[in-house]
């Protein structure tokens, strides 16, 4: 492992460190956005966030396209929701599954930007 560079003499600049805190947000935001990208930590609902990409689906065909079940399908939508990053309507009998909003798909998109860097 490389070191990490070190000054060679300690000072603090305050200034910069004002500038830093000035643009910190508070801890309950810090918190809500670390939660929120712990939805990003799991593979199955990174799967299910693409597959809704291309088209609203339900439970059932989301299952089949992933060659998942239902219900491990049903559970990851469940926190996908809570999260506010997939939105449903009724439809019949159906639940039908889209995106929330545009911002998950920009989430995503940037994540695969960066790591295709």
């Amino acid at each position: 492992m490389k070191d990490i560079p070190k000054c060679e003499q300690v000072c603090v600049h305050e200034n910069l460190i004002k500038l830093a805190q000035s643009d910190m947000p508070d801890e309950e935001k810090l918190y809500d956005l670390a939660e929120l990208f712990k939805i990003f930590g799991d593979s199955t609902r990174i799967k299910i966030l693409y597959v809704l990409f291309e088209t609203e689906m339900c439970v059932c065909d989301i299952a089949a396209t992933l060659g998942m079940t239902i219900s491990a399908i049903s559970h990851q939508l469940k926190i996908l929701k809570q999260a506010k990053l997939v939105k449903f309507r009724r439809s019949g009998k159906s639940f039908i599954y889209s995106l929330a909003d545009d911002h998950v798909r920009t989430i995503i998109n940037q994540g695969m930007n960066h790591i295709e860097e």
